[in-house]
């Protein structure tokens, strides 16, 4: 049996000098396989006769264990080299500085809304939401702004082909004004609501966005008059900016839904637009047509109404000089506001 010997020798060197899984399993089929050294001597137990077949076959099946033994203890060795490699390249050194994980911030857009929501909050006003995609009635016709009526191409549009379930127009609503009716509709008086959201209209420059973000005052009771939008927005103006040393001017103008309207500007007493005046915001006594709209008498209801861009306010309380940065993702702009 030095031939036995020999085979057994030869096989646990060469598995021995292996590294590679699938080298190991081809050089054990060489032994082992089908057509293997140590196979082929099983084959020819039956030429011998029943004695010796019986001693040649236990020395055979000796051998085939003992490379079993070999090939497994290779094979274990080889999978523990590869696992050593794969956590020394992945290793992490924990003496490093950790990473850390990315920081975020709230938008400077919805830094303003928060805070807008907390002012009037502070002084009774009720918050509404409402959709974004709204029929032409509540956010047209119900606001004294009738199908063809000149004031319509202020507030060009993205209409949809699809109407609602009462045949309605239907498109991107074009300001928060809608939410005035919808929730005086639903609310008894007094009403004080304020109505922040994103609104749509087909513009785009410098200045303008087709999508911006707006805020939508009311206020209606029995005896509410120009006096008090004047002074609560006057009030909401100098919270806002931290500072009681700013001008606020109402200047008359014309909109579909107040009678009398005003544009609301303020002047900063310092800064980079002091002596300046900036127009803030659109306003007016609420008109009895669209009081009525409310489902309220205008004879006994009255009340006020404005309508505020954030972005604007934004652009203000921030020195932003450009709307489109609001827009553009860029991390080095929003990372002032972490």
């Amino acid at each position: 049996m030095n031939e036995l010997e020999q085979i057994v020798g030869e096989a646990i060197a060469q598995f021995a000098a292996t590294n590679d899984a699938a080298e190991l399993e081809r050089v054990k089929a060489g032994y082992l396989g089908k057509s293997g050294r140590l196979t082929e001597l099983l084959k020819g137990l039956g030429k011998l006769s029943p004695e010796a077949r019986r001693e040649a076959g236990a020395r055979i099946n000796a051998a085939k264990d003992k490379l079993e033994a070999a090939l497994a203890e290779r094979r274990e060795a080889i999978a523990f080299a590869r696992l050593e490699l794969r956590l020394a390249e992945e290793a992490l050194d924990v003496t490093l500085p950790g990473r850390g994980r990315g920081k975020g911030s709230i938008h400077p857009v919805i830094r303003t809304w928060q805070r807008v929501e907390a002012i009037f909050r502070s002084i009774g006003f009720d918050v509404a939401d409402g959709p974004e995609v709204e029929t032409d009635w509540y956010n047209f016709t119900a606001l004294n702004n009738p199908e063809n009526h000149p004031a319509r191409s202020m507030q060009d549009t993205f209409y949809i082909e699809d109407k609602d379930s009462s045949g309605l127009q239907l498109l991107l609503r074009t300001h928060t004004s809608p939410m005035q009716v919808r929730y005086a509709r639903q609310h008894k008086p007094p009403i004080k609501v304020i109505a922040p959201g994103r609104t749509y209209r087909v513009d785009s420059d410098a200045t303008h966005s087709p999508m911006f973000h707006q805020v939508e005052g009311l206020w209606i009771d029995e005896h509410i008059s120009f006096a008090d939008l004047k002074g609560v927005y006057t009030d909401f103006l100098r919270r806002f900016f931290e500072t009681d040393d700013l001008q606020v001017r109402f200047r008359p103008s014309f909109f579909p839904f107040t009678e009398p309207s005003a544009e609301i500007d303020m002047m900063f007493a310092d800064g980079p637009n002091k002596g300046k005046w900036l127009e803030i915001s659109g306003s007016g006594q609420v008109h009895p047509s669209v009081v009525r709209n409310f489902g309220l008498d205008p004879e006994r209801h009255i009340g006020f109404a404005f309508g505020s861009g954030l972005e604007r306010l934004t652009m203000l309380r921030y020195g932003i000089n450009d709307l489109r940065l609001f827009f553009d993702g860029d991390l080095r702009f929003l990372r002032q506001f972490a």
